[in-house]
Formats: structure tokens, sequence, C-alpha cells
């Protein structure tokens, strides 16, 4: 794929370039085709472009990409991107909102829960915000993945935000519980934003398709749970 010079990737890197680089903007546009090194980009300048295309994008750009016109860092860019990672599934649950908030939110008893955590240790409270650290039950490789993550509940408006304290192959992780009511219920939503490191083992759209069919299976297990302790007035 090429990247036209009107294309607004091509005229995010010229920005850069100026910005960050010293890139003197007249000779850009007057010489389109021209390479990097040809319009004065050394060493040093190449090495904050490929930090801010690193830090904005998650590209890499290598060390010949001085002999690149600015097209040709925008066409590199367009084809090694990898836009972060963003997911949200919703379940209704046949229960009262006050009943599904208490048990959803009840983290130590996440165990009973979720299929998927082994061990749930509470690090901290502090009034409505909890860190904690999750251990899941060992994968098919007999690895138990364990993290610190921390969450703030808000009764007022039902909603939770948390994000994770040890961010393990994410670059970042942050997460939105969010609660409504049904004529038959309630509605629970999780919405998930994310970025893998360029070292994880799967990229953000890997991880997203792992996000999507788990939380479908962790949803359909917690409706269920919910909705027999609901059922049977155990709750």
């Amino acid at each position: 794929m090429t990247v036209a010079p009107d294309r607004p990737l091509a005229r995010e890197i010229t920005d850069i370039l100026v910005t960050h680089c010293g890139l003197d903007p007249d000779a850009a546009a007057g010489t389109p085709e021209a390479s990097l090194e040809e319009l004065g980009m050394d060493s040093l300048a190449l090495l904050e472009l490929s930090a801010v295309v690193a830090d904005r994008w998650r590209v890499r750009i290598p060390e010949q990409a001085g002999r690149l016109s600015i097209d040709g860092v925008a066409d590199l860019v367009a084809r090694g991107a990898d836009p972060p990672g963003h997911t949200e599934n919703a379940v209704d649950i046949a229960a009262p909102l006050p009943l599904v908030w208490e048990i959803t939110n009840d983290v130590p008893r996440w165990t009973e829960l979720f299929t998927e955590y082994a061990v749930v240790e509470i690090l901290h409270r502090d009034g409505d915000t909890v860190r904690f650290r999750l251990t899941m039950h060992p994968d098919s490789n007999g690895v138990s993945w364990s993290w610190v993550s921390e969450r703030t509940a808000d009764p007022a408006t039902r909603q939770v935000h948390a994000r994770r304290v040890e961010t393990g192959p994410f670059e970042y992780m942050r997460i939105h519980w969010r609660y409504e009511e049904t004529p038959d219920g309630t509605r629970m939503t999780w919405t998930q934003d994310f970025a893998m490191k360029p070292t994880a083992p799967v990229d953000n759209a890997g991880m997203t398709a792992r996000i999507n069919t788990n939380s479908a299976v962790q949803l359909a297990v917690i409706k269920d749970k919910i909705e027999r302790a609901y059922a049977g007035g155990t709750r």
C-alpha cells in the first residue's frame, strides 16, 4: 500500500519531523520525493522520529529510514501499525441491579464467580478502591499467570474503573464496568482498552480476539450463577 503525500498519515509524519526533528517545512513541500537524508535529517533526528513513531503507533523505524521519503515512512507506518485493543461485551442478567452489583464487586469471592481465577489476594483498601493480586488456574503449559490490579467502584453511578498495576505483557490495560437497570433485570457491560508490548507473544488484534472469546464465556457463567442465587434467595 502506498500513502499519497496528501493523506493524513503522511501529514502526521511531516508534522513530527518539523516539530521534533527540525525539518524545514518548505523543503519538505518543495521536494516530496526526497529522502529524509536529502532533507537534512541526521542520525539524531532519525532517532527522535523513531521514538515518536514507536510511542504513537508502536511501529519500529529501521536504521535505513533515512533513505526513505516522507511517503515511504508513512507507508511503513501504515503497514506496521497495530491499533490499540478495544473490546466491549455485555450480558443481561435476570436479577435486580443491587444484587448484581454486590456479587460482582465482591472481589475476595471472585474465585467462586469466575472459572479462571484460582487465588484472589487483597493487598490494600482505601474507601471504594481495592488493590489485589489475581492468580489464574494453570494454563495448558502449567503456567499460573498472576498480576496486581486496582479497581474503584462508584455505587452512585454504578460504574467501576480498573487498571492493571503490574502490566505484564501489556503496555497498559484499562477496564470499565457499567451496570444498567433493564425491564427484566440488569445489563452489565465490560469495556477493555489496552495495548500489548512489542515483546508480547500476541499482538493487539490477537489479544482482542482472546478477550472477546473469554469474556463471552465468563459473562455466561456469571449470569448463570447470579440468576441461580437470586432464584434460590441465597444472596
